[in-house]
């Protein structure tokens, strides 16, 4: 299955009505549905009760439940402000009548304005210098990425370390598809990056607790962005992960950041 069908069945959002969407389930070995794909169909319905002149700027997003990929999807929108060059949106995840998700995203009209980031120069090899690793078969071929780690592993060893490039196999057609694809990236190996450096704690729970990810430019998600997550503190079994996504000539286009739940076994 090339990408741009991928991209289509993912983002096969049926609109019940002008604020109600259902996503049929997508063939998944998982037993839990992929966090980053309930989030990125979740800024896609609130997307689509925005205009295309507004583009995503920000999400906020909680992890309630896990998802069941063999059960549709329930994404209701509700339209909380709408002004002059913002609008903000709440979408609520559900399957079995129970959220399981919750998502409150901004849009923005491109505005004029300085234009500033920190100068830090990319210090790891080009993509093009690093061999390409696969995610696992039971993760899914949809969407397909090419995914270049810094420090590559072995084909299909997981979880998969920070920092690595990645972008999508073929033409991402649709502007407003990019944030969507980032968003699904943004959550893999995301959890793993919140543990302390060098830590060799067993744990019996490590699952994403809330997830944020700021868009300060456009970025195409068919060409290359360097993926970078680390954590900045462990306490109370929950661990903070924050990153960026830079392009290949160290644009900053992305930050993130992510709660994790991290509860060491006993």
């Amino acid at each position: 299955m090339g990408i741009n069908e991928a991209l289509a069945e993912i983002f096969a959002l049926e609109r019940q009505d002008e604020d109600h969407f259902v996503v049929q389930p997508v063939d998944s070995e998982m037993q839990r549905t992929f966090g980053g794909q309930v989030a990125a169909q979740s800024l896609r319905a609130a997307q689509l009760t925005v205009g295309a002149e507004r583009p995503a700027h920000s999400l906020h997003a909680y992890f309630i439940r896990g998802g069941q990929p063999a059960k549709p999807l329930h994404l209701d929108v509700r339209r909380t402000r709408d002004g002059r060059t913002f609008s903000t949106r709440h979408v609520t995840a559900v399957q079995d009548g129970k959220a399981i998700f919750e998502l409150v995203a901004s849009f923005h009209d491109p505005e004029d304005g300085e234009e500033w980031q920190p100068s830090e120069p990319l210090d790891v090899p080009r993509p093009e210098e690093l061999p390409s690793y696969r995610l696992p078969s039971w993760f899914g071929d949809i969407p397909n990425f090419d995914i270049r780690p810094v420090n590559p592993l072995r084909d299909e060893e997981f979880p998969l370390r920070h920092p690595f490039w990645f972008r999508s196999l073929d033409e991402v057609a649709e502007p407003a598809l990019h944030p969507c694809v980032l968003t699904y990236v943004s959550d893999v190996a995301v959890v793993d990056s919140s543990r302390a450096p060098g830590s060799a704690v067993r744990y019996a729970t490590a699952v994403s607790l809330d997830h944020a990810v700021w868009f300060h430019r456009p970025a195409r998600a068919d060409e290359w962005l360097l993926y970078s997550m680390d954590s900045s503190i462990n306490h109370g079994a929950r661990g903070l992960a924050r990153g960026t996504m830079r392009t290949l000539d160290g644009t900053l286009v992305a930050s993130i950041a992510q709660e994790t739940l991290l509860r060491p076994a006993r």
